[in-house]
């Protein structure tokens, strides 16, 4: 019964912590590029580059914030990570029209992101039983996907007039309220007995850093965490320049209903996602994800109506749902238990990367050729996710006798 209380109540304040966070990300992500183009006059490369550099902040702290969370507590990094979050928020004030202190906010930015969403990641794991980590951390991430359902309509919403001040004054009151559900997070910060050491713990806590790379990275996750880091190379050019897109073909009118019609599919099929990964094979999920993310993006780069940009949203939505929740609780699944948030750091940093490098070499793509272009490539580069997800994880699996991994016995 206590454990149903923790499921049903600090859960879902862990959860709406995020999905303001996480709402506030889409907002900037889908109104900022419009920023700098209608307010700032910039071109595609600069437009990617505000993207590309509130992920470079979040890649400067992810392999510290895993860490952090481990050893100082989930709740103490997530109000940390909130407060400096709504700072910045509140920071993009003073930097109008002066790209250099903008690009300094943003990055700034990303790394208050990076800690506060390993912390609130962790601590939602750490409250879901282990036989119900796909399930758990699936419904976690649906948050996440409401968020991409009113993130970039809210963003196009408030720019719509263009004025950079009532955008600014809508993401710094949905941050204040990320901090407030951070502040009344009661996680559990016990570490499960494992048999491993626990870096968190008072009596090692003061021991610092110990320098090597192993303690920044879960290096069990990596190689899952590298397929994920191509994923988001290829979903980065949909937050970033679908808008754009739709103005070139003239069906600017379908942008927002796209974005609803992708996260819509995603928080449909969330909760069977969730149980098909802890009761079978991850590999169930992974290559039917994958298989229908690609087919969408290489259609989307042929669409000449609104309608087909909808079918191209519906059919991504679905494929997407099922990957990054099985890449996520995966990457956590094969560490050891101690290790928790280093793993969850380890996921975002690589995603994170990937879509910082995506933002900036997908508007590069486009302003040589087209956005048609830019999608046949967005289109492509999931393939090779598909093989390393194979030769990284799949393969090496099937070597170790094909079970599923188990966090407790890592």
């Amino acid at each position: 019964m206590n454990r149903e209380k923790i499921w049903t109540g600090n859960f879902i304040v862990v959860c709406m912590s995020s999905f303001f966070m996480f709402l506030t990300f889409y907002i900037l992500a889908t109104a900022f590029p419009l920023y700098v183009k209608d307010g700032m006059h910039g071109n595609q490369q600069q437009m990617g580059l505000v993207i590309t550099v509130y992920v470079i902040g979040g890649v400067l702290l992810r392999p510290l914030s895993g860490g952090w969370v481990d050893r100082f507590g989930k709740k103490k990094m997530a109000v940390l990570g909130m407060v400096v979050f709504l700072a910045a928020c509140l920071g993009y004030f003073a930097t109008k029209n002066v790209m250099f202190l903008f690009l300094v906010v943003r990055l700034i930015h990303g790394m208050a992101y990076a800690l506060a969403s390993t912390a609130t990641s962790t601590a939602a794991s750490a409250m879901i039983p282990e036989s119900r980590q796909g399930e758990g951390m699936g419904y976690f991430s649906m948050f996440m996907s409401i968020a991409m359902v009113i993130g970039p309509a809210l963003g196009l919403t408030l720019w719509k007039g263009h004025n950079v001040n009532v955008l600014l004054f809508g993401v710094s009151i949905i941050a204040a309220l990320s901090l407030l559900f951070a502040l009344a997070m009661k996680p559990n910060e016990q570490p499960r007995r494992t048999g491993k050491p626990d870096y968190g713990h008072p009596a090692l806590k003061a021991s610092g850093l110990r320098g090597r790379l192993s303690d920044l990275i879960e290096l069990k996750a990596l190689p899952v965490s590298f397929v994920g880091f191509i994923l988001s190379f290829s979903y980065s050019s949909l937050s970033g320049f679908m808008s754009s897109f739709t103005a070139e073909i003239h069906q600017s009118q379908v942008t927002s209903t796209f974005f609803v019609a992708f996260a819509l599919m995603i928080v449909l099929f969330r909760p069977v996602i969730g149980k098909i990964f802890d009761k079978y094979k991850e590999h169930y999920l992974y290559y039917p994800g994958i298989a229908l993310f690609i087919a969408g993006m290489l259609l989307l780069s042929q669409a000449h109506s609104g309608t087909m940009v909808l079918i191209d949203g519906v059919i991504m939505g679905i494929g997407y749902g099922a990957l990054l929740p099985c890449l996520q609780t995966l990457a956590m699944k094969l560490a050891p238990e101690h290790r928790r948030g280093s793993a969850t750091g380890t996921f975002f940093l690589m995603f994170d990367l990937g879509y910082g490098f995506g933002s900036y070499f997908m508007g590069l793509i486009a302003s040589f050729t087209d956005y048609r272009v830019m999608y046949v490539v967005a289109g492509i580069v999931p393939m090779l996710s598909a093989l390393g997800y194979y030769v990284l994880h799949h393969r090496r699996q099937s070597k170790l006798g094909g079970g599923k991994p188990n966090a407790t016995a890592a």
